[in-house]
């Protein structure tokens, strides 16, 4: 094994050395500040050293002894490739090695970054306590100007966030349209429907509004949407047959609100896809749009999931339901930064229909500071360094 020393002006020019001669073969040994800079001193990977050793001794190079070099110069000649003779103990070790040297990389990098800019750290880990997805923290660090305090970028960076989310307004209750609301089970589409329904007929009355039942899955959900349509004076049609919503779409034409409520499918589930193909086939047809419904309770692992499985429907538009249930809302507002799909209404609570609004980004932002600051919990050093220690060094 070979020690080689990097020096540069700071910790960050050195990593970058390190990784672009060295890549994940390398083990950094020590790092030594001085007056003009730093030193960092790695250990070259065995393997890498034992190809260049064969190479050299297969041309008749000279090659220096000692060590590890020592025993495969001697015997290069009468081995067979360096493939076979690495053994599994040995390329355990290296795998060992390679694991050691991103994690040094990583704590050096995170406190490095720590060094040259607080704020840029500071923020980091404020906006991983919101929730907000690796990748979008990062990216939304990136267009700060340089030279800014930690106060000053964090409103940057959630003014950034603010931003990133679309947002409808009001233009459904507005105007009026044709929406099919589709999404997992459990999440509030047929609640959601309601208080929209309700909204409009306070605002339009009862004449050209009416409710499609297509939810065939949850027990009683006809009924459900039958007393709904009774209580509001409007229309209710339930259909068993996807492939009739077409047919009576086209019949509709003189009402200006449809709504269709739809059963829940999990994302995993093998009927999604075929649902999903008759579904969209009907919207083609009608005009009608695809909204999908979202719990801001679930995890961000989950709503991830969802947004993947659940593109097949060519989502127009997203609904955030159970917003009072929400315990974070950095990974649902990841998630939609992310995608760019307009966010229509949010809806908390059991109330009809006061508990539903068009969606506003910076009501929706401030809520996910509110609720990361009443966790009252901190994230860890080493969490921060698993998330960010990989690109710490690219960090202004």
């Amino acid at each position: 094994m070979k020690i080689k020393n990097y020096t540069a002006r700071d910790m960050r020019s050195a990593l970058n050395q390190v990784r672009d001669e060295q890549g994940p073969d390398a083990v950094i040994l020590n790092t030594r500040h001085f007056a003009g800079g730093v030193e960092v001193s790695v250990a070259m990977d065995m393997e890498s050293e034992a190809e260049a050793l064969l190479a050299a001794n297969r041309s008749q190079a000279p090659v220096a002894p000692g060590g590890f070099a020592l025993a495969m110069t001697q015997a290069a000649a009468a081995q067979p490739p360096l493939q076979a003779m690495i053994d599994p103990a040995l390329g355990e070790e290296l795998r060992a090695m390679r694991s050691l040297l991103e994690s040094q990389l990583s704590k050096l990098a995170w406190r490095d970054l720590k060094r040259r800019s607080p704020a840029s750290a500071e923020l980091l880990k404020e906006l991983t306590e919101m929730g907000v997805a690796p990748g979008l923290a990062t990216a939304l660090l990136a267009e700060l100007p340089d030279g800014i305090d930690a106060a000053d970028a964090q409103r940057r960076a959630l003014a950034s966030l603010t931003r990133r989310i679309v947002t409808t307004g009001d233009a459904l209750l507005d105007n009026g349209g044709r929406v099919a609301f589709v999404g997992p089970n459990g999440v509030g589409k047929t609640t959601g429907i309601a208080k929209l329904a309700a909204r409009w007929v306070m605002r339009h009355g009862p004449r050209d509004i009416a409710l499609v039942s297509l939810d065939d899955t949850r027990f009683g959900a006809h009924e459900q949407l039958r007393v709904l349509g009774r209580l509001l004076g409007v229309e209710c049609y339930t259909l068993e047959d996807p492939a009739t919503l077409a047919p009576l779409l086209a019949r509709m034409s003189r009402h200006r609100l449809v709504l269709v409520d739809t059963g829940g499918i999990t994302p995993r589930d093998r009927q999604l896809q075929p649902r999903a193909a008759v579904l969209t086939a009907a919207a083609r047809r009608s005009g009608m749009e695809m909204w999908l419904t979202l719990s801001a309770g679930a995890q961000a692992g989950v709503t991830e999931d969802a947004m993947r499985a659940f593109a097949a429907f060519e989502p127009r538009a997203v609904m955030l339901t159970k917003l009072d249930e929400a315990a974070s809302l950095g990974g649902i507002l990841s998630t939609l930064a992310v995608s760019g799909l307009p966010l229509s209404y949010t809806a908390g609570g059991p109330r009809i229909p006061e508990d539903i609004e068009p969606a506003r980004a910076h009501a929706l932002i401030a809520k996910a500071v509110f609720l990361a600051r009443s966790a009252d919990t901190s994230i860890g050093e080493e969490q921060l360094v698993r998330r960010f220690g990989g690109v710490a060094h690219d960090v202004r």
